[in-house]
């Protein structure tokens, strides 16, 4: 059997620059436009393994067209690779010599990589709105603490907050609508809600993920999220722990303020106090009941089943 070929392409607005880790053909410059890229993609070997940043919207194209011819795809963390850069002496940074990384990167790591599976139009759909909805309250956020003490300004930093306020409230009724588009995803909805502290926009959030991604555990769920503690220990030093954030930002922010809701529940109320009773901080210990949420959002998706706050209940008895 033909080993296979690692491609590493740095994908940019206009161009992509495209290098092989075994030097089988000589590094190129493709335009990024689908006829160009489709040409090229139809003269590799099917065994071929690509691999690319993710860059925003630039990559999108690339990515599907060659899924689409069934060449294993492969989205990377920009991180991974500028700490990977690094970490193998890499002295230069130009479009030729990051597609070249990429491809070396790919042909070292690729069994230990999550393959490329696109999103359907409705799950795209769902994460712009989100990712939109989070830049909007970030701006109106920094204007209002920017502005607060100017009195002068109050009248006219109240318009335009109010203007941000309308503009949320119409994302938010575009994420209902296409929430109730399909019976599937309104009942999923649902049942997430029956989680205290899970509101619409983390229940999508999450039902948005577990469609998409197929995660075998909840350990799997918990570290694609970037909510893992990340142990730092070396010798007869334990450091502390810190989350390994290598997820989506926007989902950790969800998750958080879904457990900060939740800790005023009933429900997680006897479960926040007894990881405050046993030393945690407070932030520990919303982080905590965050990544319970996880697990037990998890379990709900697979049962197809809603919340029972009664198995919470029994665990925390077990546990104090």
């Amino acid at each position: 059997m033909q080993s296979p070929l690692f491609v590493g392409v740095d994908v940019a607005k206009d161009n992509v620059v495209v290098a092989c880790s075994q030097a089988s053909f000589t590094t190129r410059s493709v335009s990024n436009t689908t006829t160009a890229l489709k040409a090229f993609l139809r003269t590799l070997p099917v065994q071929c393994r690509i691999g690319m940043e993710a860059t925003g919207c630039y990559h999108q194209n690339l990515a599907d067209l060659a899924h689409g011819l069934g060449l294993q795809v492969y989205v990377l963390n920009p991180r991974d690779l500028y700490h990977y850069a690094k970490g193998v002496g890499m002295r230069a940074k130009t479009d030729r010599v990051d597609a070249a990384l990429i491809a070396r990167f790919l042909a070292h790591e690729a069994d230990r990589l999550r393959p490329y599976e696109p999103a359907t139009a409705e799950q795209r759909k769902m994460d712009q709105l989100l990712r939109r909805r989070s830049k909007i309250v970030t701006l109106k956020t920094a204007l209002r603490l920017a502005c607060a003490q100017d009195a002068f300004i109050q009248t006219e930093t109240a318009k335009v907050i109010k203007a941000f306020d309308v503009l949320l409230k119409k994302i938010d009724g575009q994420i209902a609508q296409l929430n109730r588009a399909t019976p599937e995803r309104a009942c999923q909805i649902q049942r997430l809600q029956t989680i205290p502290g899970v509101g619409l926009l983390t229940a999508s959030w999450l039902a948005n993920l577990m469609d998409r991604v197929k995660f075998s555990n909840s350990d799997a769920l918990v570290a694609f999220t970037g909510m893992d503690p990340r142990p730092c220990d070396s010798g007869q030093k334990r450091g502390k722990r810190r989350l390994s954030k290598r997820g989506p930002a926007e989902g950790r922010r969800l998750l958080f303020n879904a457990a900060m809701a939740a800790i005023r529940s009933p429900v997680w109320k006897d479960a926040y106090a007894y990881y405050r009773q046993r030393g945690w901080s407070t932030t520990a210990a919303i982080l905590i009941i965050a990544r319970k949420i996880l697990r037990i959002a998890l379990a709900m998706h697979k049962a197809q089943a809603a919340f029972d706050s009664r198995q919470l209940a029994e665990r925390t008895t077990r546990a104090s």
